[in-house]
């Protein structure tokens, strides 16, 4: 064999093998992260709802702290009036500030807040259920904030704790 014949010779690209080898690697790679990433938006949109609704909570301190012990949204004397945003990771549907649902609420829901001052347990509820716009791994799973008589602020989620942020232990 001469030179020029040896030359013609050498391979140019990849072969299969090595084409099979890449692809094997990518798909190991994305059957270990798409789940991790799943896990991580559920995390996210749980951390997101216990933080929407736990911003209700200074608005029902300061209804308590007037005498408002009625839900709802009269604005007399008695009725504790709610503030709050709709939230797309809820659910529309059995969720209302304070017996009302906002216009706002339509493309989202609102935390539900029950108030029992005769209860010698829990005197004020904030309730959210997460809606079908969020994980589907969350969803119908509830946030709740719960105030004491002493009052003290507690949170609790229905959702996995593996989904639950440190401060609203899960189930």
């Amino acid at each position: 064999m001469n030179r020029r014949s040896i030359a013609r010779n050498v391979q140019k690209g990849f072969t299969l093998i090595e084409l099979m080898i890449v692809v094997a690697i990518i798909g190991i790679l994305a059957a270990i992260a798409i789940p991790q990433y799943q896990t991580y938006v559920a995390k996210s949109q749980v951390s997101r709802i216990v933080s929407e609704t736990g911003s209700q909570k200074t608005a029902v301190e300061d209804c308590l702290n007037n005498g408002q012990t009625t839900p709802g949204a009269a604005t007399d004397a008695t009725h504790c009036g709610g503030t709050a945003t709709a939230s797309n990771l809820l659910s529309n549907t059995g969720n209302t500030m304070n017996g009302t649902k906002p216009a706002t609420a339509t493309d989202g829901g609102v935390p539900l807040l029950t108030i029992d001052t005769t209860s010698a347990t829990a005197v004020a509820v904030l309730q959210s259920t997460i809606g079908t716009s969020a994980s589907a791994a969350i969803q119908t799973k509830t946030v709740t904030w719960t105030r004491d008589n002493a009052g003290s602020w507690k949170c609790v989620t229905t959702a996995d704790a593996k989904y639950a942020p440190a401060g609203c232990p899960g189930a």
